[in-house]
């Protein structure tokens, strides 16, 4: 508020004044704009606005953009480095996740051939298990034969101490009879064999069977042998899995694959960083155009500062302005809250971009320090593919050899099964070998006896025909000519070979012999049907 002395003035004079409580005279006018009339007469008054007040308040507004100009070049240049900084470290996470992906497609390469080649292993282990399933029936049924065929007493001795097979069954029941049922390889295999033998005119039941002279022990410690060997496979095979898990349960889902939610490649494949950087070049792009409406609006306050300064010298020397120029000087003045208001705007602008550039460069860095823990991980991941591989390769020779030991326990078992094979089919041709010698020598006798009944029958008709010659000549010839001519004919015995003695061969019943050619016939059939394999059947 001003205090003149000229007489009254309207709004909007430009007056030159002496400011109130200026002292004495000699303080110096100032020169201003009358903006209200306050009071009248003696309480007259003015409201001045001094031109040094708009000339301060550019200045201030100058200078406060300068410095929100500088703030935001500094902003700027900053959010530039911080932007080289966020697509270095983007472009380093993304790579080490690329390679994170082709390491974890390497270790499930990996994880899949060694699937491959225990999936492979358990089907020669299985192709290996039909086979012996297969010869230990065999082996099963032949001795279950073997068990049904009744040796009569007459074709062994009382002990079995002669047997070429050697048999612990006779020594262990006081009847020398085995269970048929009972098979050495019931650890094998379910035996279902159950028959009994039928007894026709004379009690076989103390009879013993072909089985009698086996050696059970023998085939126990071959089939024992191959389970022993069997489970030793089934160890070794699944070594790998105990071998894993003693490294870490973590990895024990790993060969399921990347795609089970359960293992922990597929927990690396989740922890690896998505990138998520903000669009850098529109951030860069927006940051550039506010600056450089920024430099503009900096521009038009330094010219409009200049303007004042200028219409305030003008005003000091005493150069009047045109009304015009005043009013234009005023607008630019009332434009100066836009302008700041704008700068305020566009430096809070420029602060948000590099707010978000400078939280994407700590996310950035984040995830590459995350990264390196994902790198550990797959380290890790790497030792246990490479000892899970290399313990496979042992087991898959280990398993190699074992199998290969095992087919040659089939071999045996094979050719245990063969043995008893032609063990039962000699023993059905013997019976048929002592029928035949028991036919020939009932021939052989029958010849004898009417050989011996014939010579006999001439001798008695020679000595007959000898005392009726004597009787009726004899009396008339002298003792002394022919002196054999009372000799009697010579009689005839037929006796075996010097030394030999007469056979004795054991009897085989009719039944028996009846059952064998049923058996044998049954066979023969077998052996068209099945090529060969007949003699697989229980007699």
């Amino acid at each position: 508020m001003a205090e003149t002395t000229e007489p009254q003035y309207q709004k909007g004079d430009r007056v030159e004044y002496r400011p109130v409580g200026g002292g004495n005279d000699n303080v110096a006018h100032s020169v201003g704009e009358v903006v209200d009339v306050l009071g009248s007469g003696a309480d007259l008054r003015y409201s001045i606005k001094n031109d040094n007040t708009g000339k301060k308040t550019n200045y201030q507004a100058l200078q406060h953009g300068e410095q929100l100009c500088s703030k935001a070049n500094v902003l700027t240049n900053t959010s530039a480095q911080c932007a080289v900084d966020v697509l270095a470290l983007d472009a380093k996470v993304k790579w080490i996740s690329q390679a994170v992906i082709e390491q974890l497609k390497l270790a499930a390469s990996v994880a899949k051939s060694i699937e491959y080649k225990r999936a492979r292993l358990d089907k020669q282990t299985r192709e290996w298990d039909a086979i012996r399933t297969e010869r230990t029936s065999a082996l099963d049924t032949v001795l279950e034969s073997l068990g049904t065929q009744l040796v009569p007493p007459g074709f062994h001795q009382t002990s079995s101490d002669s047997s070429l097979f050697g048999s612990q069954h006779s020594l262990d029941k006081a009847d020398g009879i085995i269970d048929p049922a009972q098979s050495p390889s019931a650890t094998v295999r379910e035996n279902v064999f159950e028959k009994k033998l039928a007894t026709k005119h004379v009690d076989r039941s103390t009879w013993k069977t072909l089985r009698d002279f086996v050696d059970e022990s023998a085939i126990e410690q071959v089939l024992d042998a191959v389970e022993n060997d069997r489970s030793r496979l089934d160890v070794r095979v699944l070594s790998p899995l105990l071998f894993l898990f003693r490294l870490s349960p973590n990895w024990t889902c790993l060969e399921s694959g990347l795609g089970d939610p359960h293992s922990h490649g597929f927990s690396i494949r989740n922890s690896l960083p998505v990138s998520n950087a903000p669009p850098i070049g529109s951030l860069l792009d927006a940051q550039e155009r506010t600056t450089t409406g920024m430099a503009r609006h900096l521009e038009s306050l330094a010219s409009h500062y200049d303007q004042m300064a200028d219409a305030l010298h003008d005003s000091e020397t005493g150069i009047p302005h045109s009304e015009e120029e005043m009013q234009a000087m005023h607008r630019d003045t009332d434009e100066l809250p836009a302008i700041m208001a704008e700068l305020e705007e566009d430096a809070h602008s420029i602060q948000e971009a590099h707010e978000k550039l400078v939280l994407a460069k700590t996310a950035a860095q984040e995830q590459l320090d995350a990264s390196r823990s994902t790198l550990d991980d797959l380290d890790e991941l790497g030792d246990i593919m490479s000892d899970m591989l290399q313990k496979q390769q042992d087991v898959e020779a280990d398993c190699e050899n074992l199998l290969e030991a095992l087919q040659q326990r089939l071999l045996v078992v094979e050719d245990l099964h063969h043995r008893f094979v032609q063990y039962q089919s000699s023993f059905h041709k013997l019976l048929i070998e002592i029928a035949r010698r028991r036919q020939y020598r009932e021939s052989a006798e029958k010849i004898v006896e009417g050989l011996m009944a014939q010579l006999d029958a001439m001798s008695s008709e020679e000595r007959q025909m000898r005392e009726d010659f004597n009787a009726e000549h004899g009396a008339h010839i002298p003792t002394d000519i022919c002196l054999c001519i009372e000799n009697p004919p010579t009689r005839w015995e037929v006796v075996p070979w010097a030394g030999d003695v007469p056979e004795v061969l054991p009897v085989v019943d009719a039944d028996l012999l009846a059952q064998l050619t049923a058996f044998l016939f049954l066979l023969c059939l077998g052996e068209r049907e099945v090529g060969g394999r007949g003699s697989d059947y229980a007699w």
